[in-house]
């Protein structure tokens, strides 16, 4: 009889979340990011993340495209711990094919981003693989001392939130792939727009926070798992650039790669009714927009309502195995 293999989740929480018992910052495995003392007045907030050729960016990618979405997926983390972006550490580990010139296109790639982010490398390592590319980031932000944000907090009774427009990077995988024609959604999903300007203002503001990079419906999931609460999420107002409408409108049935697709690294935020002001306020002052989608309740699980009825996601989010 074959043996069912476990997923993602019931994995890190059977084997891995046991050997981070007794480390307050890492918060039970239940956040992406870990929280370490650097000062009296400051802590660390810490993620690291590994990209895969074939797997998270197409295979041909450029290097500079590639070096982007390496640094971004985890500064868009940094952003949901609340973070300032600090220093960063590289493991890079090359197929046998590398070339010098893909290397400088590379290295020109993470220099542009370091001064559009303000951050810098400290360090890393590299190797050669039998296997595709892959790259592994560490990134290292800075949050007040015992502010930093997680996934776990939201409170029954907060709106959940979220930032700037849903499913981009899963309908700009499609239109990277040829199945649709977009080049403002292809970009959305090749070059990541991390929030790290909104991130660093939600720190006293939101009860909880995740990026969204497995999908909406699984993100705003994974808060109110940590939170041991529901959430109800209105189709109706999940935000949508122009051109995801249009594809929607010609292909209804893609609402299964924009609420479940992922890649958008937008923020999803529950905040309580009475700090809604000042999240709006926040957003402005960081030049995003933040919609309301939801709400949470007591209960488990999420739950996606259409003209306020509820529905079943035919695809809540990735998983990587």
């Amino acid at each position: 009889m074959r043996q069912r293999r476990i997923g993602e989740f019931e994995l890190i929480a059977r084997y891995f979340a046991p050997l981070a018992k007794g480390f307050p910052g890492a918060g039970g495995l239940l956040s992406d990011n870990a929280f370490l003392p650097s000062d009296a007045r400051r802590d660390f907030v810490v993620k690291t993340d590994t990209v895969v050729a074939g797997v998270h960016f197409l295979a041909d990618e450029k290097p500079e495209l590639v070096a982007a979405k390496a640094l971004r997926v985890c500064l868009s983390d940094l952003a949901a711990g609340g973070g300032e972006p600090f220093t960063y550490q590289l493991s890079l580990a090359l197929p046998k094919s590398w070339s010098e010139r893909w290397i400088a296109g590379f290295a020109r790639g993470l220099a542009a981003d370091q001064r559009r982010y303000g951050i810098v490398l400290s360090g890393g390592d590299t190797v050669t693989t039998p296997g595709p590319l892959t790259v592994t980031v560490t990134a290292f932000g800075r949050v007040r001392h015992g502010r930093g944000l997680t996934r776990a907090g939201a409170r029954a009774g907060d709106r959940l939130f979220v930032s700037g427009t849903i499913g981009d990077g899963a309908l700009g995988l499609l239109a990277a792939r040829g199945r649709i024609t977009s080049a403002a959604l292809e970009k959305r999903y090749r070059l990541p727009q991390p929030r790290s300007a909104l991130g660093t203002r939600l720190v006293g503001i939101a009860s909880a926070v995740a990026d969204v990079s497995d999908g909406l419906l699984a993100d705003a999931g994974h808060i109110a798992d940590a939170s041991r609460l529901a959430v109800a999420i209105e189709r109706e107002r999940v935000p949508l650039s122009a051109d995801a409408r249009r594809v929607i409108a010609s292909e209804p049935a893609l609402w299964a790669n924009v609420l479940g697709g992922g890649d958008d690294y937008e923020l999803v935020i529950a905040v309580s009714p009475r700090k809604e002001a000042a999240l709006l306020a926040a957003a402005r002052l960081a030049k995003t927009k933040v919609t309301a989608i939801g709400v949470f309740a007591r209960g488990s699980g999420v739950e996606l309502m259409v003209s306020g009825r509820p529905v079943r996601a035919p695809r809540k989010g990735y998983v990587h195995f």
